[in-house]
């Protein structure tokens, strides 16, 4: 596989593009795109899309045999359903693969560099830090995004088949806006992964610390969240009933939606069952005129979980942006 430094050689940049911060973005894009769809972390990768499609499938469509064929949202619930007996399906199952894949693929992703001594003779040639660092952001979201599409391909694939029912548009719509939740979620951990990257030269310490801290957000910080809210919004009416105050689920509520964890899981059941209706407090406004259990439509769903996906995508700029302030201000020496 050819390096950074021959691309650059082999593609001379024009002399009119010689002071934009983006020269020799589309050279590292394509160098570190090429090293993740050919390294042995992608063959993991292809292996772990092909198990989790295989068993999430045939786990939904054993619960699914109980089901008429006149549900309406019949293609969707191969993302919802489990057996009785194994309760874990699509949903759950891909909560823990994304994350561990943005992190495998974003832990070395600058430390690397400077263990293998490539980063000064990178940044010798004409590019900057700003295309270094954003085109191997690029090529590790772009891998993500190819993994999610096989997996979503392939359960769609085998649904068509062991079902013989084709989806409906607002099925495939449904599909395409969790797939792009999907895609921002492994963002968020691919961001923090190479921040971790920049901040530890060692690539062990690197991924420690962002295994650390996706085990804090998915274990942890559920316990911690309950008993914050328990004890900040605790009065002597709620104290002496022993149930919650409003104060008390809000609060739990707003330290909860801090997790990128949290954010995703909403997002996912909002899109995935459409009978949700809200995510959080349900007041008699929101359900007042409503059929019990009547499905929303997709631009209502969409509406529903926009600040859950405008949230996302804000962690991966944030996340992104801290990641570049501390890589300028590294030294590189040769």
């Amino acid at each position: 596989m050819p390096s950074t430094t021959a691309i650059l050689r082999s593609n001379p940049v024009p002399r009119d593009r010689e002071g934009s911060p983006w020269t020799g973005l589309a050279a590292v894009y394509a160098k570190e795109l090429a090293d993740h769809l050919t390294s042995v972390i992608m063959r993991v990768i292809e292996w772990l899309v092909v198990l989790v499609g295989l068993g999430a499938v045939y786990m939904a469509v054993q619960q699914l045999r109980t089901v008429t064929a006149e549900d309406r949202f019949l293609f969707l619930k191969l993302f919802t359903e489990s057996r009785e007996s194994l309760p874990i399906n699509f949903i759950s199952l891909i909560t823990i693969l994304i994350p561990l894949i943005a992190i495998a693929l974003g832990f070395d992703s600058i430390n690397g560099e400077f263990n293998r001594r490539t980063m000064s003779r990178v940044l010798a040639q004409p590019l900057y830090r700003d295309a270094l660092l954003l085109g191997k952001f690029l090529a590790g979201l772009t891998t993500i995004a190819i993994s999610l599409v096989s997996l979503f391909l392939l359960v769609f694939g085998l649904g068509l088949l062991m079902l013989g029912v084709p989806p409906s548009s607002e099925e495939v719509l449904r599909a395409i806006s969790f797939l792009v939740a999907a895609i921002a979620y492994g963002g968020v951990w691919l961001a923090a992964a190479m921040l971790f990257s920049v901040l530890f030269r060692s690539p062990a310490t690197a991924a420690m610390c962002a295994v650390g801290l996706w085990l804090l957000f998915t274990f942890l910080w559920p316990i911690l969240v309950n008993f914050l809210a328990a004890s900040i919004g605790a009065t002597p009416e709620s104290i002496a009933t022993g149930q919650p105050t409003i104060t008390q689920i809000e609060l739990q509520l707003s330290l909860s939606r801090l997790s990128p964890n949290t954010l995703f899981q909403e997002t996912m059941a909002a899109m995935l069952t459409p009978s949700n209706r809200a995510l959080g407090l349900v007041s008699l406004a929101d359900i007042m005129g409503s059929i019990p259990g009547a499905p929303l439509r997709f631009g209502q769903s969409l509406l529903l979980i926009w600040p859950q996906l405008t949230a996302l995508v804000a962690a991966v700029i944030v996340l992104f942006a801290i990641t570049y302030v501390s890589f300028q201000r590294q030294e590189i020496r040769a």
